[in-house]
């Protein structure tokens, strides 16, 4: 086994050598036990990691400190839709992510792993089943702990889920939200992850999706839209002449915070989707995939404040944050390939479709609180439609069959669901309860005891 050498270790051995020389020059009474002392010193240092060895650690801490990354991004989902629900339901946007992202973590382990990357083979998804890893002690196979590629791919899970609780806000029922959680992030985003990240058909046809634009943003986008139009809006956002009456959140500041916090985050969604830190090549290419996420973010930000500026004489705060949010879903895509320029035009693209689309969701009467229906659907599908552009080795036909198939699948799927939960145990709250504020009617602590807004 060839070893690397080690700058440290050399220049200690040859300090304690330079020492011993010295000593024995200037103080023959000593030249013994200084020789002695960096012999012993020599001997006991650790063997040299191998180069396999050196890539596998680096790997490893990708993953998690990635994974850490995206799992705050789960405080930033509850920060982002606390700000904008209205006081009397702020608990309860709480209960929910923290649920979700409990939820997630169980059902991903319990089957969704294994069935979005176990055997899936060209296929259409893996085998049903709890997954595992060595035990305490035991060496891994592989370029990574298989440890924390779960934990990485698991984070990603919870966010897909976190898209939903932010539409369905102020009137949907806890328990029926939590059940199809559960069966959102243990059946229906593993299978189609699968198709693409599991090695399944759209990997074999060229579908490209680098961190997730259509496999996590627009797969909670579908589940959200469908969720939307079957739970229906909340009382008084529409009026029976269909004027739009505009429900202010709680706080704008809880909702800037939250997208700081998930604008954070997205460095290890991004970046540690790169896989691999062992090499010269793969830290440039992290390196290129933050400056490019942090590109398009700040290109989706501007792109919103003028247009609202232009559209409406004044700039809408709610706008640029969803700004923000959508540059960072549209780069989500193919954060490696693009130049600067062409990152800033992605992410800016991305924050004018959420200004158009938020109100043309109004002309439908799809109440979608906290838009996240334009931030993760739509600048999903340009994000991952516009990856060609930059990426030679895709085509935008192999493009466009993944984002429908995903699309007509995944929303499919979650209108069924939705219907059937409707039908039986119910979704949405009373009037009466729905008037009173989520927080009182289900959870029972109140986010704001000394007044809450109607």
């Amino acid at each position: 086994m060839t070893h690397s050498i080690n700058p440290l270790r050399s220049g200690l051995i040859a300090g304690l050598a330079t020492a011993g020389a010295l000593a024995a020059f200037a103080f023959p009474a000593f030249a013994q036990e200084a020789t002695e002392a960096a012999t012993e010193a020599a001997a006991a240092a650790p063997e040299y990691a191998s180069a396999s060895e050196t890539a596998f650690i680096f790997n490893t801490l990708l993953f998690l400190m990635g994974g850490f990354l995206v799992m705050w991004m789960a405080a930033g989902f509850a920060m982002l839709e606390a700000g904008l629900v209205r006081s009397k339901n702020v608990s309860m946007q709480c209960l929910k992510n923290i649920a979700l992202y409990s939820i997630a973590g169980l059902m991903f382990w319990v089957i969704g792993y294994s069935l979005m990357y176990t055997n899936v083979n060209g296929g259409y998804f893996g085998t049903p089943m709890p997954y595992s890893w060595p035990e305490a002690g035991a060496a891994n196979e592989g370029d990574y702990s298989v440890a924390s590629d779960w934990f990485f791919q698991m984070v990603f899970c919870a966010t897909t889920a976190s898209i939903v609780s932010g539409t369905l806000a102020e009137r949907i029922k806890i328990w029926p939200f939590l059940i199809f959680t559960a069966i959102l992030t243990g059946i229906l985003y593993p299978i189609t992850g699968s198709w693409q990240w599991g090695a399944g058909w759209l990997s074999e046809a060229g579908f490209s999706d680098f961190a997730g634009s259509t496999l996590v943003h627009s797969v909670g986008g579908w589940a959200a839209l469908a969720g939307a139009i079957i739970l229906g809006a909340r009382k008084g956002k529409y009026g029976a002449d269909g004027k739009v009456h505009p429900i202010p959140g709680s706080s704008m500041a809880l909702a800037t915070l939250g997208t700081f916090i998930l604008w954070l985050g997205w460095f290890g969604f991004n970046g540690a989707s790169q896989l691999a830190l062992g090499s010269n090549g793969d830290a440039s290419d992290i390196s290129r995939i933050f400056a490019n996420t942090n590109l398009a973010a700040c290109g989706g930000v501007i792109a919103a404040m003028i247009l609202t500026q232009v559209m409406y004489k004044k700039i809408d705060v709610t706008m640029a944050l969803n700004g923000a949010l959508a540059g960072l879903v549209s780069i989500t895509a193919e954060p490696l390939m693009p130049s600067p320029l062409t990152a800033i035009i992605i992410g800016a693209i991305g924050g004018v479709i959420v200004v158009f689309a938020v109100p043309m969701l109004d002309k439908f009467k799809i109440d979608d609180v906290v838009g996240a229906i334009p931030v993760h659907l739509l600048a999903g599908i340009w994000g991952t439609l516009i990856v060609p552009f930059s990426n030679p080795d895709t085509s935008y036909g192999t493009q466009i069959l993944g984002i429908v198939s995903i699309g007509v699948f995944t929303f499919v799927v979650s209108a069924v669901i939705w219907m059937i939960l409707k039908s039986t145990v119910g979704i949405r709250a009373s009037e009466e309860q729905e008037m009173m504020g989520m927080d009182m009617a289900e959870v029972g602590v109140e986010a704001y005891p000394e007044f809450t807004k109607v």
